[in-house]
């Protein structure tokens, strides 16, 4: 069983050698010595409150995810496993492509009896409405910067359409009886029929006004949660320090998202510290201090977080192995 939970561990290695490189080319973005000394100067009397935003961002990404759980049939399900679950799907972010998410559905068979597919059916949907919400936050910062419109008109347009795809039932039934008809994809025809009753199910008007309406909040928190690092750093307070803040967390965490690195590595630290020293001004090292204080107040913590729910719930990396070697 050691053996079992080492393999899932080793995926993560490759996510976390990346963000280490990542961790050292920002700083080279700036000066080594002007970078540290502008980490050492910061407020942290701010950071808790970072930090707590953070939180909160997290408690309705939860209630999010237990409200999905609810529509695809798992019931009754007590509120501390549900959290156990989320927390630990955290990590799973920074595995290569964020495949290893994947795994959620895992647990959440051995834990409810759901079936894997739809529980993968509720990873997608969170990462869809995660996006929907951080691309509403962003459209005034888009307006307002139209060079940004060509990708932000393209995210939006996939994940509509996707949704429309899914809700439009012959059409949906119609490409996958299409798939059942290819070699290699007509052996998992059961399991994405499941899939598409699960995304069906999560897409339909109600449940995304829910979703996308909690994430648009959530993500807003780590929004101030960039403007008080801002502050700390020595940025003047002010809505427009607020708006933009606010617009290139969203904007860069799309841009992380659609990149499909672990855990946005690279992508998001990129769009973060050239977005804050385009639309602010600051200097590069003061744009590579707050990427790296807020990446560590949101990935990093969250990663931290979840590799804490590991260490008590050890059942969970066994499960995910054993459902792979039977696969």
């Amino acid at each position: 069983m050691e053996g079992k939970s080492n393999s899932i561990l080793r995926r993560l290695i490759p996510g976390l050698v990346f963000g280490f490189v990542v961790f050292l080319a920002v700083i080279l973005v700036g000066d080594l010595r002007d970078v540290k000394d502008q980490v050492i100067g910061f407020r942290w009397g701010y950071y808790p409150l970072v930090l707590l935003l953070t939180l909160f961002n997290y408690l309705l990404r939860f209630f999010k995810w237990h409200y999905y759980l609810g529509l695809v049939g798992v019931k009754d399900y007590p509120l501390p496993q549900s959290a156990r679950l989320f927390l630990a799907g955290f990590p799973l972010a920074v595995t290569p492509g964020k495949v290893g998410e994947a795994l959620k559905g895992v647990w959440l068979k051995k834990e409810t009896g759901l079936s894997v597919s739809r529980g993968i059916s509720v990873v997608l949907a969170e990462r869809i409405s995660d996006g929907l919400g951080v691309l509403l936050l962003s459209t005034l910062g888009v307006i307002a910067t139209p060079r940004y419109w060509p990708a932000y008109g393209i995210v939006l347009a996939g994940l509509i359409l996707l949704i429309l795809i899914i809700q439009i039932r012959p059409a949906a039934l119609w490409l996958l009886e299409l798939g059942e008809n290819l070699p290699l994809i007509n052996r998992l025809s059961g399991n994405l029929r499941e899939f598409y009753e699960g995304s069906y199910t999560l897409f339909r008007p109600k449940a995304v006004l829910v979703a996308v309406s909690l994430g648009t909040i959530s993500w807003l928190g780590e929004g101030i949660g960039m403007y008080l690092i801002l502050l700390g750093l020595g940025v003047a307070p002010g809505w427009a320090t607020l708006s933009s803040a606010v617009f290139v967390l969203a904007f860069s965490t799309v841009i992380g998202a659609v990149s499909t690195l672990p855990g946005g590595l690279g992508a998001a630290e990129v769009s973060i510290a050239g977005m804050l020293t385009l639309l602010l001004g600051l200097s590069r090292d003061s744009a590579a201090a707050a990427t790296l204080l807020i990446r560590f107040a949101t990935l990093w913590f969250a990663v931290g977080l979840g590799l804490l729910v590991w260490s008590f719930s050890r059942k969970l990396l066994f499960s995910g192995e054993e459902r792979n070697q039977s696969a």
